[in-house]
């Protein structure tokens, strides 16, 4: 191999890494209201990281679809609005329990011969919750198994790793902070991950998982499919 061509190999190594570090994001307000307008923005970065503009996002990520799942099980798209660097969508909820909001999108271009599917969720707990399960809408979701718990420092968190609707095991999961503080952790054969977070704030979760798998798209050929999924927590 010359240097130009080994160059050009270098390069394209750094950009499908680049792409492996960013993830689609929800954050919104964990607890809300009946009859009150609840605001979620949709971003595009490495966890904690500063948001990149709308017009650099990845492929077309930025065509995402936003879903809200209602306690009830019914699922509406919301509109969401582009503002320089995420989006913003708008949602009154009138029912007691857990809604969740989810996005799952593939990326239409492939990174080398690795097909990109990106997942985030985020639920919002409101009034009486009679039970704390909530919808797993994507091929892979992780999420707090207590959504109407308000996480704690000090406390034990536990975090439920799905695939395809079912428990994943050894999901391996990442864990940023608002220190900084980066762990490491892994779902154990029910599903279940835990962590105790040392520090009050922002905590990003992002599940990952690589399939071998060959398929078409857009009349390329992919070898293997790779997942995120992501979900944000704020501890007191």
């Amino acid at each position: 191999m010359n240097r130009f061509s080994l160059l050009i190999l270098l390069i394209s190594l750094l950009n499908f890494t680049d792409v492996y570090a960013h993830a689609l994001w929800i954050q919104t307000n964990s607890i809300g209201k009946k009859s009150q307008k609840q605001t979620v923005t949709i971003l595009y970065a490495e966890p904690g990281e500063t948001p990149e503009k709308v017009a650099d996002w990845y492929s077309d990520v930025s065509q995402f679809d936003l879903w809200l799942i209602s306690p009830d099980g019914q699922k509406t798209k919301l509109p969401v609005t582009s503002v320089q660097d995420h989006f913003i969508a708008e949602f009154t909820p009138e029912q007691d329990g857990v809604y969740t909001l989810a996005v799952g999108h593939v990326a239409k271009e492939l990174g080398g011969t690795t097909k990109y599917q990106f997942n985030a969720t985020a639920t919002v707990s409101v009034g009486k919750v009679s039970t704390a399960s909530q919808a797993t809408p994507n091929e892979l979701n992780v999420a707090l198994t207590q959504a109407d718990k308000t996480p704690k420092v000090g406390q034990t968190i536990s975090l439920a790793g799905y695939f395809k609707e079912k428990p994943s095991e050894k999901l391996h999961v990442t864990v940023s902070s608002p220190s900084g503080w980066i762990r490491e952790i892994q779902t154990k054969a029910n599903g279940i991950a835990e962590f105790t977070p040392l520090w009050p704030g922002r905590y990003w979760i992002e599940a990952s998982k690589t399939e071998k798998q060959t398929g078409e798209q857009n009349g390329k050929t992919y070898q293997s499919v790779w997942r995120c999924a992501t979900y944000v927590v704020d501890v007191k």
